[in-house]
């Protein structure tokens, strides 16, 4: 299948999960998660009507992005090596992986303009999953409050690898509750509107449990 065929079957995922909790799907966004193809690939996917790109890995965003360029909208959504800051700071629209105070200040640092971050969060308490725990993660971004080149715009997690979907379902509703505890503070360097949960085995439960922005790879982009 084409990536125009998997971008409307996944589209049609998207709308018939929001009809089942009333909510507008131009209200999720997709982020097309590009670590297993190719720049000509990833071209593709813009060319089918996805703006917004995901990468894991430094190398692979530079790669990428040295043929593409600003045509895509750029989401890192891997662990961020505060040494690798540099190399992507100024191409990066988002970055979903905030977790410690050195990667804040090396972003603050490296930053020649806001840059959109999400706290990412280990909702489920796995060991193998970066993030901070629910408990840390108000009073660290109170810490962010002077940093004037980094806006805190929502909270991401990972669900746990399983089909259980009570499983699933209270690990996004506990982000969602989390992230409504931020919103309500008014902290004007965190408006925490958005939430970025969800990949292609369980973004629709995420959707229904308040996801703002899904990344989904392979089942929508393909692999090489």
């Amino acid at each position: 299948m084409t990536v125009r065929d998997n971008l409307a079957a996944v589209r049609q995922r998207i709308e018939a999960a929001c009809a089942r909790v009333g909510r507008n799907p131009a209200d999720v966004r997709i982020v097309a998660v590009t670590k297993y193809i190719d720049a000509e690939r990833a071209l593709h996917v813009l060319d089918a009507g996805i703006a917004d790109l995901g990468e894991n890995r430094a190398g692979q965003l530079l790669e990428k992005y040295e043929r593409i360029g600003d045509r895509a909208v750029w989401h890192f959504i891997g662990t961020l090596q505060s040494r690798k800051v540099k190399d992507i700071i100024d191409k990066v629209d988002y970055i979903h992986s905030l977790d410690r105070l050195s990667l804040a200040k090396e972003i603050e640092k490296r930053a020649v303009r806001p840059v959109k971050c999400f706290v990412q969060v280990n909702v489920s308490g796995e060991a193998t999953k970066h993030g901070l725990s629910p408990d840390e993660t108000v009073p660290f971004i109170d810490q962010l409050r002077s940093f004037s080149h980094l806006e805190v715009v929502g909270l991401m997690t990972m669900a746990p690898h399983t089909d259980d979907e009570a499983v699933l379902r209270a690990c996004f509703r506990q982000l969602r509750v989390l992230k409504e505890r931020v919103q309500a503070l008014r902290w004007p360097h965190a408006p925490c509107t958005e939430l970025s949960m969800g990949m292609s085995n369980d973004y629709e439960i995420a959707i229904e449990e308040g996801a703002t922005f899904v990344r989904i790879g392979s089942s929508l982009v393909g692999s090489l």
